[in-house]
């Protein structure tokens, strides 16, 4: 990980600015943003209010002056004590309600909209994904965050002279994201590895701050992985088919292992749309490493999973022929080898060009709660998939409606 670098030290007196600048529970608190405004303004518009750019471009002199201020250091310390409380677990709703303690919520993501500062987003999803962690913090729900550290982002459209759109991609300055490498309970870097066929590719995790939530990112820009390796993380949907089936395998499986090495034990599994939908295969095995059959491990699977689809057309939803996923997945059955046909079943499903293994059929067998973002999209959903419950009406079809919310500081930041 050495793309990194940590910021440099400040005057002592505001020592934890740096502390405040990757934690992104700023961009939705007042006195926070002050901070940043109150040090340099005019770096602050210069970077697009991004406050770990601004602290390695400004003078050292200014710092100084700042840390000399009475004025700034009483905006400084009330932000400081904001975020103390704000990491708390103390006062929450969470926290009062009877099974409150101990138990964490793993969250999937193939993107996140958290600021733009972060570019691993390109709308909707990821719009809804940053608000649900953001409100989780505020509320106190111990949720754990798991996507993709994409370097590349999403792409840049561009109208040419004569009209067509194109589209460019911005490589991202690792020093000037709100990140850090994610560590293991014994201190080091958290790099997991990922079978893809009959190779191996290695997983960084970096961590993001978001007061009480924790989000990792899975990076295989690695110097280790060939070059065609490390382009599977660089791009948010970029690629062909293969690359999102690579991508795909890489969040669910990788995501729960990264999630093991990291000493992390969620209670329940939440996928934010099918992309992580493999997320079923890695804890399936791991079940059955332990002692389960392929049935007991399905079953307590489908207790601790819920899932959130969003995409009201076909054509959204991802779908493999059975012969991609068999090649890519060849070094991931393990344990769960001799139930390859019956994991492969639970993502059988005809779209409409015959039978292929969907991400969100896989998802919707596999968890014990589906919904659906808004009344209509549920009465949709419950008509496309209809042929998964040949035998129920269609109000009976067991996918329920969650209309999505927003995160109001966020939205009147």
């Amino acid at each position: 990980m050495t793309r990194y670098s940590s910021l440099p030290p400040f005057p002592a007196r505001i020592a934890r600015l740096d502390d405040l600048a990757v934690d992104l529970w700023w961009t939705w608190h007042a006195d926070s943003r002050a901070v940043f405004r109150r040090l340099d303004y005019g770096s602050w518009r210069a970077t697009a209010h991004n406050p770990v750019r601004m602290l390695w471009i400004m003078p050292r002199a200014k710092l100084e002056a700042a840390a000399a201020d009475p004025a700034f250091l009483e905006i400084y310390d009330r932000a400081i004590a904001a975020l103390e409380d704000a990491r708390a677990a103390r006062n929450t709703w969470w926290s009062t309600l009877p099974h409150g303690n101990g138990h964490s919520i793993a969250y999937f993501s193939a993107e996140f909209a958290l600021h733009q500062s972060l570019p691993i987003y390109a709308g909707g999803l990821g719009v809804l994904a940053g608000d649900h962690c953001k409100e989780a913090s505020d509320l106190g729900v111990p949720l754990i965050g798991v996507g993709f550290m994409y370097p590349q982002g999403y792409f840049h459209q561009h109208v040419s002279a004569d009209g067509w759109q194109e589209e460019s991609y911005e490589r991202l300055n690792w020093a000037d994201a709100p990140i850090e490498p994610a560590l293991t309970p014994d201190g080091k870097p958290c790099i997991t590895a990922v079978p893809l066929g009959d190779r191996s590719v290695l997983v960084a995790v970096w961590g993001v701050r978001l007061g009480r939530v924790r989000l990792y990112l899975l990076d295989t820009s690695l110097e280790e992985n060939a070059p065609w390796d490390r382009e599977l993380s660089a791009r948010l949907y970029g690629g062909d088919r293969e690359t999102r089936i690579q991508q795909e395998i890489i969040l669910g499986i990788g995501g729960v292992r990264a999630l093991k090495a990291l000493g992390a034990e969620p209670g329940a599994f939440h996928l934010n749309e099918g992309h992580a939908g493999f997320v079923v295969l890695q804890r399936i095995r791991d079940l059955i490493e332990h002692g389960s059959t392929f049935d007991e491990a399905l079953e307590e699977i489908r207790q601790t999973t819920i899932f959130t689809t969003h995409t009201p057309v076909p054509a959204g939803h991802d779908a493999f022929p059975f012969h991609l996923v068999e090649k890519h997945l060849a070094g991931c059955w393990g344990t769960l080898g001799a139930n390859r046909d019956r994991f492969l079943a639970l993502g059988a499903y005809d779209n409409g060009g015959g039978p292929q293994f969907n991400m969100t059929a896989l998802a919707i067998r596999s968890s014990g709660s589906t919904n659906a973002v808004s009344q209509l999209h549920g009465e949709v959903t419950r008509a496309m998939f209809g042929p998964m419950w040949p035998d129920l009406p269609e109000a009976a079809r067991p996918v329920s409606a969650v209309t999505n919310g927003v995160h109001v500081p966020t939205w009147i930041a």
